[in-house]
This record gives C-alpha cells, structure tokens and sequence, in this order.
C-alpha cells in the first residue's frame, strides 16, 4: 500500500460525491418483513475482512489519509462503544467519507474488533468497493431489497459482530437528521430475539463536515452517543416495537448531531 494509492483512493471519493446513495437494507408492512418490489434471491449475501488489509490500511488512514484530507478532525465518545457482544453502530450519513470515518472513530483501533457494513450496491463499485468489500462490507440491492442482506445482518450480530447501518438510508447534505427507516428496528429486534449471548445495543453516531461536500482540507466531527438496549424494546408487538426503537434512536441521534458542532477543533493527529 502506497501514498499514491491512498490520494487515488481521495480523488475516487471526491468525485463520487455528487452521487445519490441510498443505503436503506429492507421495508416492511405490518408484523411481515417484506422486500419492497421482491425479487428471487439468485445468491446468499456474504461478507468477509481481510485481516492483512486491514493491518495496512488502518494505519494508513490514520497517519496518512486523514491527516493529508481533513484539516481538523474531532472525535468524541469513543467510551460508549462496546468492547464485546453485539453491536450496531447507526451513524449520521452525511457524504461517502462517512464509510472511512467509521473505521477511524469506532474501528479495530478503538474496540480491537474488525467492523462489518451494509452498504448499497452502488458504493460496491470501483477502487472504494474494493476497499469495502475486503474490509468487512456486503451490499444491499435499495431499490429492490431481497432477504439476504436481512438474514445475514442477524447472522453477524448472533455472531457478536459490530455492524454499520445507516438508518437514515440515504446520504443527506443539509445537516439535519432525516425519518429513519424503520428496516434497522426489525433487524435489532429478530436479532435480540434469536437469543443472542449478550444484550444487543445500538450505538448511535452523529457525523458532520464543514462543508455539505467534504472538500480538500475541511472539517470533520464525530460523536458517539451512548447505546440503546434493545432487549427494552421487546415487550410490545414487533410492529409497535419496531416503532418505538426508531423514534427512540431518531431522537438520539437528533440529540447527538445538535451536540456535535464544529467547534474546538484540532489538527488530525498522526500517531
């Protein structure tokens, strides 16, 4: 891994900016979870790290890519991120810088545990697919959602794997924190039922640019709220849970991103 891959690595964000990205995992009706517009699930989603990738390219984004793209970068609450047991991680989507913001505030440095993302299938494109499908991602068809990415987000978490969704489901450039989609609730709670061997919890996260398209030299904040047991929202109906979850967290993360303001910022450290 070069310097120079990691500037093609910026210019390949950079000009991907402009491009809607939709990163909702799957609809429902009612008490059924149902793929908006089904189609047949052809082949099982999967995700996988590779561990003598993420030995490189953590470190680079940390001493490397950040410090040379972001002026000042702050991140806060890093102390509310678990360090065991299942994890979902629901981050603010402000830009596709958001998918290495992730890593450097919350990743394997922080927890020692490596992250897992749902991600559309657009942002399995090119160099950043490349990226992200070898650091943990698996992606999501939003216009025509099947089950697969459903089951296997259960999977990881059964597991006690950290997963990244963006329940906002969509990348939004005003600053403010948009309707959630209710998709991550019903994920949360089959999980949480599945008997999981610890608690689950959602960790909400608000991230913001000084700019609406993060540009050469900009600022970045990220503040990590503190989680949400799930296992609190299992007494009512799914539907009525599933409801109450979103708005809990949607308040959350409305809270957080009031919170998060760019101010007392310090130049990204380089380890």
């Amino acid at each position: 891994m070069k310097i120079k891959d990691a500037l093609n690595l910026m210019i390949q964000l950079h000009s991907c900016e402009r491009t809607p990205v939709m990163t909702q995992p799957v609809e429902y009706t009612g008490e059924k979870l149902t793929p908006a517009k089904a189609t047949p699930v052809t082949s099982p989603v999967n995700s996988r790290v590779c561990h003598w990738l993420t030995l490189i390219l953590y470190p680079l984004a940390r001493r490397i890519l950040m410090p040379l793209y972001f002026r000042h970068l702050k991140v806060t609450g890093q102390e509310n991120l678990p360090t065991t047991g299942p994890v979902i991680l629901a981050p603010t989507h402000r830009s596709r810088w958001d998918a290495l913001l992730i890593p450097y505030a919350a990743g394997k440095h922080v927890t020692g545990r490596d992250l897992r993302y749902m991600v559309s299938e657009d942002e399995i494109k090119g160099i950043q697919g490349w990226f992200i499908r070898r650091m943990g991602g698996f992606p999501v068809n939003t216009r025509h959602p099947g089950v697969g990415s459903f089951r296997h987000s259960i999977e990881l978490l059964r597991q006690g794997e950290p997963l990244v969704i963006f329940p906002e489901g969509n990348i939004f450039r005003d600053g403010h924190v948009q309707p959630l989609k209710p998709g991550m609730a019903r994920i949360a709670l089959q999980a949480e039922a599945s008997k999981l061997g610890e608690n689950l919890v959602i960790v909400p996260i608000s991230i913001r640019y000084s700019n609406p398209i993060p540009h050469w030299r900009c600022d970045a904040t990220v503040t990590i709220g503190k989680p949400l047991k799930v296992a609190n929202y299992c007494t009512q109906s799914t539907k009525k849970s599933a409801e109450k979850l979103t708005h809990d967290l949607e308040m959350a993360m409305k809270n957080l991103d009031e919170e998060n303001v760019l101010t007392d910022l310090l130049p990204v450290p380089t380890p």
